[in-house]
C-alpha cells in the first residue's frame, strides 16, 4: 500500500494567509521526511480555504522537496480552462522532475456558481469536456479541437511540453456515479473520497466502477483505488489517542450544528466504529486498513497532511509512528503498484 498526506489548507484566521501557507509547504517536507510516497494539495474557491491555487504550492513544496509525489485532491476542471490549467501543470511537472500526479473532478461549493459561473446544470459536462482537452493537450503537440464551453483550438501549440508523457490521472468520486463512469470510460484509477458516510456508499461505486471498467472493455482486476480517511491519531495507547482526540471530534459536531447539519457519526466511539477514521493503536489502525481494503480494493490511501487540532509535537508523533508501525505493515501485506506509472 502507499500513502498520501493531503491538506485542502483550512484556514481558521488564527494564523495569517501567509503563516498556514508556509505550514503547509513545512507539512510537505516532514512528510517527506517521514517516507510518506504523496503529498496532495486540495482545490476549493471559498472561506474556511484558501487553497484556490494548488500549482502554486505544489511548485513551492517541489522546490522544498525531491523525492515525494505531488498531488492535486482535486483540481477542479469544471471550474478551470483546459489550456490554462495544462500551461500550469505541465510547467509543474517539469519543474518538480515528473513528480506530477492529477487527481481531478467537478469540485463543489456555492463559490463555483458566484465566481465561475458554473452550476449542477452543467457542472458535469464541463468536467468532461475539460477533462477530454486536457488529456489530449498532454499527449498531442498540437490540438485542433472544439467543445461549448471555450473558444475552439487550430493546430494549437501550447507550452511547455510536460517531462512525463504520459501522465496518471486519477477521478475524485464522492457519491456521484458520474465521475466513476468518466474514469472507467477511459481506464483510469479512482480515488474515493471515504469520508463523510460509512463505507457501504463508496464500496458500492467502487463495485459500479469495476463493472463499468469491463463495460468498457478494460480489465476490471487491473483496477487501481485510492482511498481517504476521515482523521487520524495513532498513539501507542488506544485509549490516550481516543481521549486526545475526543474534543477535536466533538467540536466538528459543534461546527455542524451551528451549521444546521446532521451528523452521520454522533460521537467518537461512533466514528472510530463505523466511519474511516484512524484514531487507536497502531495495530488498531493495520486492523481498520484491512477491513476497509477488504471492501474497497484500495492499494493508495491518505491521511491528514494538517494537526487538524491536534498540538504540532502530537501531529508529528502520530505521523512518525504511523510510518514507524502502521505503513511498514501494510507495505508488506497489501500490494501496491508504483505510483507514477500509469496503468
Amino acid at each position: 500500500m502507499k500513502f498520501l498526506a493531503i491538506t485542502l489548507i483550512v484556514h481558521d484566521r488564527t494564523k495569517s494567509p501567509r503563516d498556514r501557507l508556509r505550514e503547509v509547504v513545512d507539512n510537505a517536507v516532514f512528510a517527506e521526511e517521514a517516507g510518506f510516497d504523496g503529498f496532495g494539495v486540495g482545490e476549493r474557491h471559498e472561506a474556511p480555504f484558501i487553497s484556490s491555487s494548488p500549482p502554486v504550492v505544489l511548485s513551492h513544496i517541489a522546490a522544498r522537496t525531491s523525492r515525494i509525489r505531488l498531488f492535486t485532491a482535486v483540481t477542479t476542471l469544471s471550474l478551470l480552462d483546459p489550456v490554462r490549467a495544462y500551461e500550469d501543470y505541465a510547467t509543474l511537472d517539469n519543474l518538480s522532475d515528473g513528480r506530477l500526479e492529477l487527481i481531478v473532478g467537478k469540485g463543489n461549493g456555492t463559490a463555483q456558481a458566484q465566481l465561475f459561473h458554473v452550476t449542477t446544470d452543467d457542472q458535469w459536462d464541463r468536467n468532461r469536456e475539460g477533462y477530454e482537452l486536457f488529456t489530449r493537450l498532454w499527449r498531442e503537440d498540437r490540438v485542433t479541437w472544439e467543445g461549448r464551453f471555450r473558444p475552439s483550438l487550430t493546430d494549437a501549440e501550447v507550452l511547455p511540453r510536460p517531462l512525463q508523457q504520459p501522465i496518471r490521472i486519477w477521478h475524485g468520486s464522492a457519491t456521484s456515479k458520474a465521475s466513476v463512469e468518466l474514469a472507467a470510460q477511459h481506464g483510469d484509477p479512482l480515488f474515493s473520497a471515504n469520508v463523510t458516510n460509512p463505507v457501504e456508499p463508496y464500496e458500492e461505486l467502487v463495485r459500479h466502477y469495476r463493472e463499468r471498467l469491463a463495460f468498457h472493455g478494460h480489465d476490471p482486476s487491473t483496477a487501481l483505488v485510492g482511498a481517504g480517511s476521515a482523521g487520524t491519531y495513532v498513539h501507542e495507547r488506544s485509549q490516550v489517542a481516543i481521549d486526545t482526540y475526543r474534543p477535536i471530534f466533538n467540536a466538528r459536531l459543534e461546527t455542524f450544528k451551528r451549521f444546521g447539519v446532521k451528523p452521520v457519526f454522533t460521537s467518537i466511539e461512533d466514528a472510530i466504529e463505523r466511519s474511516s477514521m484512524l484514531v487507536g493503536s497502531p495495530q488498531q489502525i493495520i486492523d481498520k486498513v484491512h477491513r476497509y481494503h477488504d471492501r474497497l480494493g484500495h492499494e493508495v490511501m491518505h491521511v491528514q497532511a494538517d494537526a487538524d487540532g491536534l498540538t504540532d509535537k502530537q501531529h508529528r508523533a502520530s505521523l512518525e509512528l504511523f510510518q514507524a508501525e502502521v505503513a511498514p505493515v501494510l507495505r508488506r501485506e497489501i500490494p501496491s503498484r508504483p505510483l507514477g506509472v500509469p496503468a
